[in-house]
């Protein structure tokens, strides 16, 4: 026979539980906006750990109102429990947690979906946060039955404690703005050209300052960058790339390799190719410290996501993104690293990993004798989640072994995929301005956007980079770029129409 008092204490256990959820939630969001949390493992695993105390919320919620509803003194109804002010048991308390209860669920449908909303959306109803910690609070501390008892006041006491000292934490160490742009301290930055078209709110545009340059091996300079006037540059995540504008209308995309926990500077490493469009060479030849540049970024579509095991594969300067997220992971965390180079000359940072990571890294050179190494028995006999980034030929290699769903990849030269539309006339309807934009059969859809005046931000125009990403809101896509699985695209409601086209004839963009 159950206890008759069984659910009163599973009301009392639930409510305490989610309280300490929801503040933990909250404290640990402001612990990374702020980097705090910069000596333990960052990037996606905090990220997780965020999402995980704030859907463990949800589920004590549920189980708290369940509680109530099945507890015989106060057999709450559903009415009552989801209807403020629709009890006479302590009708405002009530009325309190119902609110904070709506705003929770808010917050979390939101954050679910983030890539599909607008980023002011989604920051404005994350704000909500800070209001369910203080609804919460008068709900707890007037519908309670536990109020007047030591124990409760001292862990509500603690509780609230910790969320206000938090809060004032967020408010004193926000990003201060960038200060006024300082004069370019070299002639070579005033040339660069102006930048045509506006870039989306989403993508930040910042000047940088050259600070450092150095060798990271034969061939590749490694170079950090500053927030020119000061301040902090924008939040990134392991797999984030940002793009530098060049002299002569050049646009680069260079992966980030430094610590994703500090925001006062940007580290990449540029690799000087034989075959140069023109930027690894410039970059080479002309950089100096003190020179200043216009980027943007960062984006990332190469994002680490929580695994218990990692493979990670890199091949030459594709160990860019891999750097930081090898960085990233918990001490703990298992992961291996292949790296594959010409030689240990050439091959960047490999002597730096090797010593921090003894055991981790297997260095596979193509150009020196006395090591026999098999990558597809190494592929076939993982079952870890695979990463990896270099050149196509690799790519390839990999993808035959390993499949899709543990695959993630990024590359540097987009695939080739030939369309399997006939040419065909496009009408692209922009749902913000209601303005409509005939694109020509086998013509490039950005470009028809451009030629119209419409502020697209785009970048490598390849289908690699993922610049030019846009929601889409009627229609069919026929995607034919490199940055994501098609089945990822239409998930997420996006097309990279520099490459991309119409499977229909018409479109409809968020633009």
């Amino acid at each position: 026979m159950i206890d008759p008092h069984f659910w009163w204490y599973v009301t009392r256990a639930s409510s305490l539980i989610a309280w300490v959820l929801a503040t933990l939630s909250v404290v640990w969001g402001i612990l990374m906006s702020t980097r705090l949390l910069r000596q333990a493992a960052n990037g996606g695993w905090l990220q997780d750990l965020h999402r995980y105390f704030a859907g463990t919320t949800i589920v004590m919620v549920a189980l708290h109102l369940v509680s109530l509803m099945l507890d015989g003194w106060l057999a709450m109804t559903p009415t009552e429990l989801f209807v403020p002010f629709a009890t006479d048991y302590r009708p405002l308390a009530v009325a309190l947690g119902i609110i904070a209860f709506y705003l929770l669920i808010a917050v979390q449908v939101t954050s679910l979906i983030m890539k599909r909303l607008p980023r002011a959306l989604w920051k404005g109803v994350h704000f909500a946060s800070y209001a369910v910690l203080v609804l919460v609070a008068f709900h707890a501390g007037s519908a309670g039955t536990d109020v007047g008892s030591t124990w409760y006041l001292l862990v509500s006491s603690t509780l609230i404690v910790i969320a206000t000292v938090s809060v004032l934490l967020r408010v004193v160490m926000r990003p201060k703005p960038a200060g006024p742009a300082l004069a370019p301290q070299s002639g070579d930055a005033e040339t660069l050209p102006p930048i045509p078209f506006v870039a989306p709110k989403a993508i930040e545009r910042r000047t940088v300052v050259v600070s450092r340059l150095q060798d990271e091996a034969e061939g590749v300079m490694g170079v950090r960058l500053l927030p020119l006037g000061g301040g902090q540059l924008a939040p990134w995540h392991p797999g984030s790339h940002i793009t530098l504008h060049l002299p002569g209308g050049l646009q680069r995309q260079y992966s980030l390799c430094g610590d994703p926990a500090d925001r006062g500077h940007f580290d990449i490493a540029v690799l000087r190719t034989v075959d140069s469009a023109g930027g690894s060479q410039w970059l080479h030849e002309h950089l100096t410290p003190g020179m200043t540049l216009t980027v943007d970024g960062p984006l990332n579509h190469f994002e680490l996501v929580a695994c218990n095991d990692y493979l990670f594969v890199a091949g030459g300067i594709g160990i860019t993104p891999i750097k930081s997220m090898i960085e990233s992971l918990p001490e703990r965390r298992s992961w291996h690293l292949i790296y594959l180079g010409r030689t240990r000359a050439t091959t960047a940072f490999l002597d730096q990993l090797s010593a921090r990571y003894p055991g981790r890294v297997t260095f596979v050179p193509s150009e020196e004798r006395g090591v026999e190494f098999s990558l597809p028995d190494a592929l076939r006999a993982t079952y870890a989640t695979v990463y990896c980034c270099g050149p196509e030929s690799l790519m390839a290699a990999v993808a035959q072994f390993v499949p899709a769903d543990r695959l993630h990849a990024e590359r540097f030269i987009p695939v080739a995929r030939p369309s399997s539309q006939s040419d065909h006339e496009t009408t692209i309807t922009l749902a913000r301005s209601s303005r409509r934009v005939t694109v020509s059969a086998g013509a490039s859809i950005l470009e028809s956007l451009e030629s119209m005046g419409v502020a697209v931000s785009a970048s490598c125009r390849k289908g690699v980079c993922g610049t030019c990403e846009v929601r889409v809101l009627g229609g069919v896509v026929e995607h034919l770029d490199s940055v994501l699985a098609d089945h990822e695209k239409n998930n997420l409601g996006v097309m990279f129409p520099c490459v991309s086209r119409s499977a229909t004839p018409e479109l409809v963009l968020d633009l």
